[in-house]
């Protein structure tokens, strides 16, 4: 199945000279949707992974499916001030300012392995910060996972070179 061909290319957004990858187009496609999930179970399936950890919002999509379809919890990490639990905080640079995420302090035990999951890899900032919480929670990462990959941004080397096991299904060129 061509998924690429699926995930829609905005131009021009959110600024002038971005093309912008949106993946909503996937998710309203249950067959290619299916089939991104089977692609995941199949990389993960022999993992030993104990939860799945998305990063918002459209990680949470991904990551839940993944999640329930290989038995296993499921992680939200999420924007500041969205959990009402005592949580653990990474601020993190953006290209434009600052961000914050956060997971709650007891979203993990010490020692679980946790798969972090998103929709979109471009800097690897955000994700980054989101595995440096799962690290602070206790958990063991068990890789990175990621259905789109903008690979002129440099996010895949960011991540691989802090050690992490990063997967991602289709690449796009540009940002």
């Amino acid at each position: 199945m061509d998924v690429k061909s699926i995930i829609r290319t905005i131009p021009d957004y959110p600024k002038p000279g971005i093309m912008f990858r949106d993946v909503t187009t996937l998710m309203g496609h249950p067959q290619a949707f299916a089939h991104v999930i089977k692609l995941f179970v199949e990389a993960y399936k022999a993992s030993s992974i104990d939860k799945v950890a998305g990063i918002e919002a459209r990680g949470f999509v991904f990551g839940a499916a993944l999640a329930q379809t290989l038995g296993t919890g499921f992680v939200p990490i999420r924007k500041k001030g969205k959990l009402p639990g005592d949580t653990y905080s990474r601020t993190y640079e953006l290209e434009y300012g600052q961000d914050t995420l956060e997971i709650h302090k007891d979203a993990v035990t010490t020692g679980e392995r946790v798969l972090l999951i998103d929709d979109l890899l471009a800097t690897g900032g955000t994700a980054l910060a989101a595995m440096a919480l799962l690290e602070e929670a206790g958990a063991a990462p068990a890789g990175a996972a990621f259905v789109v990959d903008l690979p002129e941004l440099g996010g895949k080397k960011r991540l691989t070179d802090a050690g992490a096991d990063v997967l991602t299904l289709i690449e796009f060129e540009g940002h």
